[in-house]
């Protein structure tokens, strides 16, 4: 389903029933905005991991403008502050009052954006294997240099300067880099699964050589009042655990939890854990 909002098309699938049956009643579950990582990566990888909680809300899948299965928009447009409106655009197209909002890494970011911003609408928060500012990025520079192979270090390179000039070179950078985006990588299962994403090295590119080396909310988590879960990895090399350290420090009612054999793929990593945690979160925070 597509839903025409901020001048373009935003792509987003519901899984689960809003209503739910309660012996006379009816009983509305909570809705869910489930926002995947990047920028320019697609909801799949989330489905996969998310789905089963369905049985506790409503989850609704949602590709960035210009991502997935999205429709192009004005490549000016590929911003942190226009994916946070989206959002909410999204939310009134929908008819929604409140909504949960669930990031994962670059979808942290826009989440934790939409927390600021759009507080009113905005029942509860899951923050997975996300940081608050710009900083993550040196953190990440560092543990390359130090911890890295030549060959990752040469990839990274890619990322760093957002220079990719095809989906190849995305291809080889994940594919290099797979051990540390995960404690589990299978390369086998990873090349299975490469190609039902739809991915766009441009957004990443523009994330990676722009907004992304400046943004910054630190000074603003204490204005998310709101329910709030932070996940983090312990073997993370892009969004370090300590970033999500502070963020559970700075925002009222945030509860951490560090899962110390993930790094940034928490939910293939330990995915029977991470589910419990966000169920509880789910069914316990309403």
């Amino acid at each position: 389903m597509k839903a025409r909002v901020n001048g373009t098309e935003i792509y987003f699938d519901v899984e689960g029933p809003g209503l739910v049956g309660d012996g006379p009643d009816m009983v509305e579950r909570p809705v869910v905005f489930a926002l995947h990582g990047g920028p320019g990566g697609d909801h799949v990888s989330l489905r996969d991991a998310l789905s089963p909680l369905s049985d506790v809300a409503q989850i609704v899948f949602i590709d960035h403008r210009g991502s997935g299965r999205s429709g192009p928009a004005d490549p000016s447009t590929y911003t942190l502050d226009q994916n946070v409106d989206d959002v909410e655009a999204l939310r009134e197209y929908l008819g929604l009052d409140q909504i949960t909002v669930l990031g994962v890494s670059y979808g942290g970011m826009v989440a934790l954006g939409y927390a600021i911003r759009y507080p009113d609408h905005l029942a509860n928060l899951a923050l997975i294997v996300t940081a608050a500012s710009h900083r993550f990025l040196d953190d990440a520079k560092r543990h390359v240099a130090e911890h890295g192979t030549p060959d990752q270090q040469r990839v990274c390179e890619w990322l760093w300067e957002g220079s990719f000039e095809s989906m190849e070179q995305l291809h080889e950078y994940y594919r290099v880099m797979g051990p540390s985006y995960s404690t589990t990588f299978d390369e086998e299962k990873f090349e299975a699964k490469w190609s039902r994403s739809l991915r766009n090295f441009e957004q990443l590119n523009i994330g990676f050589g722009g907004f992304l080396r400046t943004f910054d909310y630190t000074e603003q988590l204490s204005q998310i009042t709101c329910p709030t879960l932070v996940v983090g990895g312990a073997h993370d090399w892009i969004c370090a655990p300590h970033h999500s350290r502070e963020i559970a420090e700075r925002i009222p009612r945030a509860h951490l939890k560090i899962f110390r054999n993930s790094a940034h793929a928490v939910f293939s990593d330990e995915p029977d854990a991470f589910l419990a945690a966000v169920r509880g979160f789910l069914t316990y925070s309403q």
